[in-house]
């Protein structure tokens, strides 16, 4: 079953560490992906710009709003993510807690819906 890991961080988590801290993190991020990829268990996965570069989507009565910044104010904001292929949640889990930013952040993991399911 396929999970996606969704890593939130406080805002301006990145922007206040040194030059050294974040090298040191990318690290830890590399070492992480590293063991998924042995694993057998990536999928996918990519860090992502800072909110400020968001956009918001919407159509309302077949009209394209857009808005600056992210769908919603919240003391975390979604920094990347890992797209996961494991046995249960359990390892899903065990994978989530290894994650660098889980010390400091919130990892959100959440079962890739099975359309099949679904389908009459």
């Amino acid at each position: 079953m396929q999970y996606m890991l969704m890593i939130y961080t406080p805002p301006g988590t990145w922007e206040s560490m040194s030059e050294e801290e974040r090298n040191a993190t990318m690290g830890e991020y590399y070492d992480y992906t590293d063991s998924l990829e042995a694993a057998g268990v990536l999928r996918a996965g990519a860090p992502l710009e800072t909110v400020d570069s968001a956009t918001t989507v919407r159509v309302r009565d077949g009209e394209r709003l857009l808005t600056d910044g992210p769908y919603a104010e919240t003391k975390e904001q979604i920094g990347g993510y890992y797209l996961l292929e494991c046995k249960d949640l359990d390892e899903a889990l065990e994978w989530a807690a290894q994650i660098p930013e889980a010390a400091t952040g919130v990892i959100e993991v959440r079962p890739i819906m099975n359309y099949e399911a679904y389908q009459s």
